[in-house]
Parts: C-alpha cells; sequence; structure tokens
C-alpha cells in the first residue's frame, strides 16, 4: 500500500494514495481515508476537549483517566488526532489488517505508544465487551449496524456519524424505513429531517440500555450529519428522553408543518391551513439540538489551536449555539417563489418577524433557511409586506 504524509492540526499520519482521477471510494484503498472530513475531525478534537475537561472537573479525574475509542478507525486520524491535541486515553481499533499496521506506524510516527491503543477486530464485538467513557463510530454509511455495541459501551459520551444521507433525508424512502425503522420525507428541510431521524433511533437504542441522551452539539454539513450525545445511566432519565420522539404532519401543497409528541399519537390526514392531504415522517427525535453552554466551551477550544479548518468549525458552531430551538426551518426562497415574489435578506425577515412578536434565527443548515416560532401564516404575511 502506498502512502503519503498529511498533517491535520499538529498530528502527522500516513494515508493511502488514492488515484487522482478516481473518485473517492471505500473500494479503492484498503485503508480508508477522506480528506474533506477534516471539517468533522478538527471539530471533534475541540469537542472532546471540552467534554473531557467537564467530566475531568466534576468526577475529579485527570484527563489520562478518560477513555475514548474509535471503532471504526480506518487510518486512525482521528483518535490519533485526539490522543495528541486532547492527552486522553485512545482506543483504536479496526477489523482490516492493513488498517491495523497503518495505525501503528502512525502511533510510533506520533510517538502516542503509551497513550493509544491498538485492537484488530470486530467493532461490535468490543464494544460489547468493554466499556469507554465516550465511544466514537463514525462508519462509511449508516451507522445503525453498530449503534446497539455503541449504547451499550458508552459511559459518559456517544458520537455518531451518518453519511447515508439519501436513506435518511427520505430520498431513498424503503431504505431509511429498513435502517431507522422511521419514515423520512424528503422535504425542504430534508437536511433536519435526516439529523432527526437519526437522533430518534439512537434515543431508541439507549433507552433500552436504560441510558439518556442530551444533545450537546449535532449538526447536518454536506453529506453527513454528527451528534454529540452526553449519555446518562437511568431508566427514568430513559423515560423522560423518549418523551422527545414524536411525528412531524407535512402538507406538500403548503409546506405547512406541525410536531406531535409520543410513539402513539392522533395526526389529523388534512392540513389545518389548506385542507389538503399531510404526509407523516416518524418516529424522530422533537427535542433540542444543542446545548448553547456546551457550544461556547466548543468555540473556546477552536480559538485556542491551530485547525486547518478552524474559520469553517468557528461559523458553523456559532450558526447552531444561535440557531432557534423548534423543529424544522423553513425555506425563505420556496416560500417567496410560492409567492411570487423575490427573496430579501435574510436580516430585513428575521428583524421584520422579531418586530412582530415571533423569535427567529438563521440556522446552519443552508444559507436561506431560517428558524422561527411563527406559523406558517404569520412567515407568509410578514413576506407579503415586501412586496
Amino acid at each position: 500500500m502506498s502512502t503519503r504524509t498529511i498533517i491535520e492540526g499538529c498530528t502527522q499520519a500516513l494515508v493511502p494514495i488514492v488515484p487522482e482521477d478516481q473518485p473517492l471510494s471505500i473500494s479503492l484503498a484498503s485503508v480508508f481515508y477522506n480528506p474533506e472530513m477534516e471539517l468533522n475531525r478538527d471539530i471533534s478534537v475541540a469537542v472532546i476537549a471540552a467534554y473531557s475537561e467537564l467530566i475531568a472537573s466534576h468526577k475529579e479525574l485527570n484527563l489520562s483517566d478518560i477513555t475514548y475509542v474509535d471503532a471504526l478507525a480506518a487510518s486512525g486520524i482521528r483518535g490519533l488526532r485526539i490522543a495528541k491535541e486532547v492527552g486522553i486515553n485512545v482506543t483504536l481499533n479496526d477489523w482490516n489488517q492493513d488498517a491495523h499496521d497503518l495505525i501503528k506506524k502512525n502511533t510510533e510516527l506520533n510517538k502516542l505508544n503509551e497513550k493509544i491503543k491498538i485492537n484488530l477486530g470486530n467493532a461490535n464485538v468490543l464494544l460489547h465487551k468493554e466499556r469507554y467513557n465516550i465511544v466514537d463510530i463514525d462508519p462509511f454509511g449508516s451507522p445503525t449496524t453498530y449503534l446497539d455495541a455503541a449504547c451499550n459501551s458508552a459511559i459518559n459520551m456517544l458520537a455518531v456519524t451518518a453519511t447515508d444521507t439519501a436513506p435518511l433525508c427520505g430520498a431513498h424512502l424503503n431504505s431509511g424505513i429498513r435502517k431507522y425503522g422511521a419514515v423520512p420525507l424528503n422535504v425542504e428541510y430534508h437536511s433536519e429531517m435526516g439529523l432527526r431521524i437519526l437522533l430518534g433511533r439512537i434515543a431508541r437504542d439507549l433507552a433500552r440500555h436504560e441510558k439518556a441522551m442530551h444533545p450537546l452539539f449535532c449538526h447536518a454539513t454536506r453529506h453527513y450529519v454528527r451528534a454529540y450525545l452526553d449519555i446518562k445511566k437511568s431508566a427514568k432519565g430513559a423515560d423522560k428522553c423518549l418523551k422527545n420522539i414524536g411525528f412531524i404532519s407535512h402538507c406538500t401543497k403548503c409546506s405547512c408543518r406541525s410536531v406531535h409528541y409520543g410513539l402513539a399519537v392522533s395526526i389529523p390526514d388534512k392540513c389545518g391551513v389548506c385542507g389538503h392531504q399531510t404526509n407523516i415522517a416518524g418516529p424522530l427525535w422533537l427535542g433540542p439540538l444543542h446545548d448553547k453552554g456546551f457550544c461556547n466551551s466548543i468555540l473556546e477550544q477552536l480559538n485556542k489551536r491551530e485547525l486547518g479548518k478552524k474559520e469553517h468549525a468557528v461559523k458553523l458552531v456559532e450558526l447552531c449555539k444561535n440557531e432557534l430551538d423548534v423543529p424544522t426551518f423553513y425555506d425563505q426562497h420556496l416560500l417567496s417563489k410560492k409567492l411570487g415574489i423575490s427573496a430579501i435578506p435574510m436580516e430585513e425577515l428575521l428583524k421584520e418577524l422579531v418586530t412582530n412578536g415571533f423569535e427567529a434565527s438563521r440556522t446552519h443548515f443552508s444559507g436561506t433557511s431560517f428558524k422561527t416560532n411563527a406559523g406558517l401564516e404569520g412567515i407568509l404575511d410578514t413576506l407579503r409586506r415586501f412586496r
């Protein structure tokens, strides 16, 4: 296997050389490395650093007492960075012998032999056998194959990436139903739909292990969604957590939507605004996506580090921190098109909504999206004033 040396943060790593004329694919190299996920890894370093300091202070631990596992490590770059740039104990696991050998070389390259334990084996076997303070699963595709084992293993935090956005967002409906046990809808807020479908699945899997989750920072970025979740072992906590599960009723004609909490609920089949037939998405997570206080801790970590995607990471976290805590966003361009008017600057729209007594914010999902506690009719009335 031919390799090249890359640097992310302050960590060096050997990664496979993929032909430049070939599209990025896991099948092109025995060990997968995706340079496009550097932003994801930069944020991971900041999140894990902030969280490690948090649990160390609460439990009176040293950072070296905290354990982290990347159960699907591939080249090992994420775990290498966590070990070197955060300073906690890291386990890197992969079933592939080439990956195991490359991780060993990268561990020696960064002089991290005392910080990193390398394991060759099945991720589910490892996670059912061992417990870690922080469990990270970042597969190529859906994480659902590993969720039960990850929920079993995680003591304090669970970090999950999903790159199968088509099933999550409703573009591949049947695949989404099979993998996530939920119905996703391919609507204008499909990116948020995918994130909430994933969180709903994780919350239900955790509940089987009598564990509750509190989302610290969750985002949808380009071709993947990523969630960082605080975990507590508590049957009562799990029951309370499941109260954030429910359904979204969406009208494809007028874009009106309503949320319905609970796993067994009565949902009207007609839109309350236009009377058109509605579609139902869920079960999914209707609770918060971010902890604003923890977002501040992430920003502190980002601002004091040398990171390749620092500017992008800071902007993303700030958008998430300031995002209004309500399910589903609206797309201004889509609504303006329905009204036959031109879109206006986002800040003008947000200011007008606030002036009218509503709450409103930008979102991290797209530059044309916004969240508000105004109903659809209130939003449309506000937009009409700009004709």
